[in-house]
């Protein structure tokens, strides 16, 4: 995965992610929206359209931010 959405999703969900992803790969659940990470290809719409700046790149996660790509990962296996 290399896109995850953070806690800034929580407080306020935009769905500007959503309408750019080319492949639908955002989905929203019901704490925020997730982005899987087996049909992201890494394109940045997602980061660069989020009004709040809840999309990072999962190298520049801080150690708190981290839980969101566990959150993600078991968003997608409840499907």
């Amino acid at each position: 995965m290399a896109f995850v959405i953070i806690g800034g999703c929580s407080e306020e969900k935009a769905a500007d992610c959503v309408d750019v992803c080319p492949v639908d790969c955002i989905q929203e659940g019901p704490d925020q929206y997730y982005i899987d990470a087996d049909i992201c290809i890494d394109c940045g719409a997602c980061e660069a359209a989020c009004p709040v700046g809840a999309v990072a790149w999962e190298d520049d996660l801080n150690d708190d931010d981290k839980i969101y790509m566990e959150k993600a990962a078991n968003f997608y296996k409840q499907q």
